[in-house]
C-alpha cells in the first residue's frame, strides 16, 4: 500500500511537468533543395512562422527565406520590412497564395501609412527598395517565400511585420484579429542575427495575456483538479492519513494563490482595454475568484468530524470545489479560443485532462474495490462476534445447570 500511495504522489508531481512540449526550431530544419543553406534563422513568436537568412556585405543585401507552417490554400501568408514603423502601416511586403489555378503566386506590395490603409488588399506594387528576385513554394503544409533584397543604405537592423489570412478569389481579404495576428512583429538585424520581440506597447501586453494564461491553467486548470484527487482518493488509504490532508490543503492553497495572480493579470489586462468584449471569460474568472475565496475562508470554520453540522459542511465543500473545477475547464478553453495560442498548448492541456480522468477513473474503482472489502471483512467479524457470543452464553448456562 505503501508504495501505491508513493506511486500516487509522484504520478500527481509528473503532471506539473507535463505540458511542457517540444517546439519546432527553424535551426534543425532542412530545406529539400540541398542547395539552399541559410546561415542565421529565427523562430517568429506568432502564426507557426520562421525566418531563414544570409546576409551578404559586399553589396549590402540579404537572401530570405520565410516558412509559414500550417499554409493551406485558399489563404495569402506575407513577410514586410517596415523601415520607419513597426506595424502593418508603411510595410513593405513580400506576399505569396495559390491562385485559382492552383499556381504559386509571389510579388512585392507596399502598404501606405494613411489610416485608409488599413483596408488594404495587398495590390502588387514596387517596394520603398529594390527586390531583385521573388518567388515561393508551396507544399500541403507550408509556403515559403524567396526573396533577395536590396537594403536600405546604411542600415541592417529593422523592424519586421509577417501575417496571414483568407483569400476572395485570387485577392487577400482581411486577416483575423486575433491576439497572435494582431502581435505578429518583431526586430531583426540581418548583421549581427539579433531578433526579437518588436516595441511599442503591444507585445509587452502579450506577455501579460502569456502569463495571465500559464498562471491560470497551472494554478485553477491543473493543481485544483489534483488536489480534488488527493482528498477524494488518498484518504481511503489509512497509510496516507493525515498525510493526504495536508497534501490537499498545500496543492490547493498553493493552486489558490497562483490561480489569484493569474485572475488579478487578467483584470488588469480588462482595465487596460477600453475595448474589451470577452465578457463571458471575465465573469467566469470574477464568479470562480468569488468561490475560490469562499474555500479558504470555508476551511476556516471547519467543524469537527462529530459535529453535527460537519455533514453540511463537507456538502457545501465539495459542491463548490467541484463547481470550481467544471467552471475552470470552461473558461480555460474560452482564454484559447480568446488568446488563440499555437495548437500544441491546447492539445497539450487536452492530454493533462485526459491523464488526470485516467488517474481519476482507475483510483474510483479501486478505492470502491478497498471500501467494499472493508465492509465485508466488518461484517464477517461482526457475525463472528455474535456467534462467539451465543456459544459463550450457552456454555456458562450448562456449567450454571
Amino acid at each position: 500500500m505503501d508504495k501505491f500511495f508513493k506511486t500516487i504522489l509522484f504520478l500527481c508531481l509528473l503532471v506539473s511537468v507535463f505540458i511542457s512540449s517540444s517546439a519546432q526550431s527553424c535551426s534543425n530544419y532542412r530545406f529539400s533543395n540541398n542547395n539552399l543553406n541559410y546561415s542565421t534563422c529565427t523562430d517568429l513568436p506568432q502564426l507557426n512562422a520562421f525566418l531563414h537568412w544570409n546576409y551578404h556585405q559586399a553589396n549590402h543585401t540579404v537572401d530570405i527565406a520565410y516558412r509559414h507552417t500550417g499554409a493551406t490554400s485558399g489563404r495569402w501568408i506575407a513577410w514586410a520590412l517596415n523601415i520607419n514603423g513597426n506595424g502593418m502601416l508603411g510595410a513593405q511586403c513580400l506576399v505569396a497564395f495559390t491562385n485559382s489555378s492552383s499556381l504559386v503566386h509571389a510579388y512585392t506590395s507596399p502598404i501606405g501609412t494613411g489610416s485608409s490603409d488599413y483596408g488594404t488588399s495587398l495590390a502588387q506594387g514596387p517596394l520603398s527598395f529594390n527586390v531583385p528576385s521573388i518567388r515561393a513554394v508551396s507544399t500541403s503544409n507550408e509556403m515559403t517565400i524567396f526573396a533577395t533584397l536590396e537594403l536600405p543604405s546604411g542600415r541592417t537592423s529593422f523592424n519586421n511585420v509577417w501575417q496571414e489570412g483568407p483569400l476572395s478569389g485570387d485577392t487577400p481579404a482581411a486577416h483575423s484579429t486575433s491576439s497572435a495576428n494582431e502581435n505578429s512583429f518583431g526586430r531583426v538585424d540581418f548583421a549581427t542575427g539579433e531578433a526579437g520581440s518588436g516595441g511599442g506597447a503591444t507585445i509587452p501586453r502579450l506577455k501579460k495575456k502569456n502569463i495571465h494564461g500559464v498562471l491560470n491553467v497551472v494554478g485553477w486548470g491543473i493543481m485544483m483538479p489534483v488536489g480534488a484527487i488527493i482528498a477524494r482518493y488518498l484518504k481511503v488509504f489509512k497509510s496516507a492519513d493525515p498525510a493526504w490532508f495536508y497534501l490537499h490543503v498545500a496543492c490547493q492553497s498553493s493552486a489558490y494563490v497562483i490561480g489569484v495572480a493569474g485572475w488579478a493579470t487578467g483584470i488588469k489586462l480588462g482595465s487596460d482595454s477600453p475595448t474589451f468584449k470577452y465578457n463571458t471569460h471575465r465573469n467566469i474568472g470574477i464568479v470562480l475568484f468569488c468561490l475560490g475565496t469562499l474555500q479558504v475562508f470555508a476551511l476556516l470554520l471547519r467543524p469537527k468530524k462529530d459535529h453535527k453540522f460537519r455533514l453540511y459542511w463537507n456538502i457545501y465543500h465539495y459542491v463548490v470545489g467541484y463547481t470550481v473545477i467544471i467552471l475552470t475547464i470552461i473558461n480555460i478553453f474560452e482564454g484559447f479560443d480568446i488568446l488563440k495560442p499555437a495548437k500544441k498548448w491546447k492539445n497539450a492541456y487536452i492530454g493533462v485532462l485526459i491523464f488526470l480522468g485516467v488517474v481519476a477513473t482507475l483510483l474510483e474503482a479501486f478505492t470502491w474495490y478497498i471500501v467494499l472489502m472493508r465492509k465485508k471483512k466488518a461484517g464477517s467479524d461482526k457475525h463472528a462476534h455474535v456467534g462467539n457470543g451465543v456459544n459463550g452464553y450457552h456454555t456458562r448456562t450448562q456449567q450454571a445447570a
